[in-house]
């Protein structure tokens, strides 16, 4: 047989040679739409802390400093005695601080006067503002709740039939950072049967019955919709037939995660999304009372509740709110006790901007997020009116000791 030519050889191997090549080029091209169509995974949720100074603060000479300063002071106890601290995995003293710095503003706000000036020149002077971000996003969801108020009875009648439960002897809770370091502040909850931990009843199995003749009620009441709205809440109070009146705090919950019925109407046509209030779902709820009960009951998560000394509201950090300076966080990411000035819509306002100095001292199921917030504003029926209507886009900025040494993303 005859052998090629080196000629025709070298014209062969050039040919595999732009062959593997437009291979290659093929799979890259391949890759690359693969790529492009693949859902894109967000990052993980992170604080993200740039630093700016008060002359950024629009409105921070206009503010009643004195105001955050008391609800400041509540908090200081417990940062006096530990610094800050979150329930996340982020690293306390690289990012907020370490103890000292707190503890010393906190002996210095003790002796500052309670005016609005004394009180803004203290804040200048020991803190410095960091405009706070979710991975550098700096726009966030912010809304208001407030401790609704209503009727009950330590026993069960034809008026007040919906009961109040306090936290079932058979509910487990775990903290999952226990057993991996990487879900640190996650948890989860359930009951345990035949040795296994399972889901607990959702608010569905709760509604029918499931706790019924164990003598957990603490009080009932006489509106299931009223009831429901004190699940959301986290506290209220009950007016007793006597004139008493019984304070009542969150205890824990189900572990079943939260849904908002609002975000369910809209899903089902029942609502469109910028009307949805606090008020407007209310008024569904009133006007289609034959598909009231199955739609509260979208909402698996239950609340049950403990009873709480004096007539205020007490939040997750363990201090007495203050109407209209206490914000709910997400404590995974936002330290207890911390001062945040607020710069964010208010629609419940005419539409006047929001700007006001809050410290973070309560949570909620709903409040996820490193920029994320729910403004308390008080007691009753008008701060029900406020804070229903409260769903604004804002931005926050942490106040941290100047004397900290704090981990920025400048």
């Amino acid at each position: 047989m005859r052998r090629p030519s080196a000629t025709a050889a070298t014209s062969r191997a050039a040919r595999r040679a732009i062959f593997s090549v437009s291979l290659a080029l093929s799979a890259l091209f391949a890759l690359s739409l693969l790529s492009a169509c693949a859902p894109r995974v967000p990052p993980a949720e992170k604080l993200t802390l740039h630093k700016t100074s008060f002359a950024e603060l629009e409105g921070w000479g206009d503010d009643h400093q004195a105001e955050a300063l008391r609800a400041f002071l509540l908090s200081c106890p417990a940062l006096a005695k530990a610094g800050p601290q979150t329930s996340g995995s982020q690293t306390q003293a690289s990012q907020f601080g370490a103890a000292e710095p707190w503890r010393a503003a906190c002996e210095e706000a003790a002796t500052v006067a309670s005016d609005d000036a004394a009180a803004r020149a203290f804040f200048e002077k020991r803190f410095t503002p960091y405009l706070a971000g979710n991975n550098d996003e700096t726009d966030g969801l912010f809304t208001g709740y407030y401790v609704p108020e209503l009727k009950g009875s330590r026993s069960k009648s034809a008026r007040y039939h919906v009961p109040i439960y306090r936290v079932p002897g058979d509910l487990v809770t775990a903290d999952l950072g226990l057993f991996k370091e990487e879900l640190k502040g996650q948890r989860i909850a359930g009951k345990v049967e035949q040795g296994k931990l399972k889901p607990y009843d959702s608010r569905a199995e709760i509604d029918r019955g499931a706790l019924a003749g164990r003598s957990l009620e603490i009080l009932y009441v006489d509106d299931a919709v009223d009831a429901f709205f004190l699940h959301i809440q986290g506290s209220g109070r009950v007016a007793l037939d006597d004139g008493k009146l019984i304070s009542i705090g969150y205890a824990g919950t189900n572990g079943r995660p939260y849904v908002a019925i609002g975000r369910e109407l809209v899903h089902n046509g029942a609502m469109e999304k910028d009307d949805v209030t606090m008020q407007s779902i209310r008024a569904w709820l009133a006007a289609h009372p034959g598909e009231a009960e199955k739609t509260m009951e979208a909402n698996p998560s239950y609340v049950f509740f403990h009873e709480l000394p004096g007539d205020g509201a007490v939040g997750a950090a363990g201090v007495d709110l203050t109407p209209g300076r206490s914000l709910a966080v997400d404590h995974r990411f936002v330290p207890y006790g911390a001062p945040l000035w607020l710069a964010a819509g208010d629609a419940a306002s005419s539409g006047a901007p929001l700007r006001r100095l809050m410290v973070a001292q309560d949570t909620g199921g709903a409040i996820t997020g490193p920029v994320r917030g729910d403004v308390f504003w008080g007691f009753g029926h008008e701060a029900g009116e406020r804070a229903g209507r409260m769903k604004d886009r804002g931005r926050y900025y942490l106040l941290l000791p100047r004397a900290a040494d704090v981990a920025t993303t400048d």
